[in-house]
């Protein structure tokens, strides 16, 4: 009998094994490392960029046209990134040479627009297709293209936002800083962002703030939080 069982509860303890390897990561689990080439050189991610908040952005296909206007984006977006002290790999199932030509294409398209814009971030080359695995970002039968996949990644390396978009809408950028800014602030403060939150709008707080004697012994809170109906607690934030 005890062999019986020691043997379901191997099978069991495989089949768990397994379907978390056949699946993407989730909310709350760490981000998959890997090893790739990248337009600026060999790439281990996310170790290499160590404890900063990192987003890995997947795109379909280089030198089209939703993919350039994302990427461009991005970079005119970038010293945003830097002030919430984030760093960006995009990925995709392409060359390395189709990936420094397209890059030097979106630089000269920049200058020529009178902008001196430089594409900082990596673009990895996942020619194996092993990361776009690993992230969930191939989602059809036989697909060889990668969805518009982007995992936000906090400096512990657990992942902390998914989101995926099909091929033929472009991402909103500033709705990806707003959600760093969000994780941020939720995880320093520990407070809640309500619907249509912004940076500088007034934050939710987990439960009622005070008690009655602590709102007596300091009448001061009265003016630092109130409420909308029953539940949602409200934290100002100073302007």
């Amino acid at each position: 009998m005890r062999t019986l069982t020691f043997t379901f509860f191997m099978i069991f303890l495989t089949l768990v094994v397994v379907a978390k390897k056949d699946r993407i990561p989730l909310i709350g689990e760490k981000a998959p490392s890997f090893t790739e080439n990248s337009t600026n050189g060999i790439l281990n991610f996310p170790e290499d960029f160590g404890n900063s908040w990192k987003i890995l952005f997947s795109h379909p296909l280089d030198f089209t046209a939703v993919c350039t206007s994302e990427l461009c984006g991005l970079a005119n977006y970038q010293e945003k990134f830097d002030a919430l002290g984030v760093k960006i790999a995009v990925v995709s199932i392409d060359e390395i040479d189709r990936h420094l030509l397209w890059k030097e294409f979106m630089e000269k398209s920049f200058r020529e627009n009178g902008q001196n814009l430089k594409i900082e971030y990596p673009i990895v080359a996942d020619i194996s297709e092993k990361v776009s695995r690993k992230y969930g970002m191939l989602h059809t039968i036989n697909s060889d293209r990668d969805v518009r996949g982007v995992y936000i990644i906090d400096p512990d390396n657990i992942v902390q936002a998914i989101s995926f978009y099909p091929t033929s809408i472009g991402r909103n950028i500033d709705e990806m800083l707003r959600t760093v800014a969000a994780l941020q602030l939720a995880q320093n403060e520990n407070v809640l962002t309500p619907a249509n939150w912004k940076p500088g709008d007034d934050v939710l707080v987990p439960h009622k703030p005070y008690t009655a004697e602590e709102l007596e012994a300091n009448p001061e809170l009265k003016d630092q939080y109130y409420n909308v109906g029953e539940y949602m607690w409200f934290k100002k934030v100073k302007k």
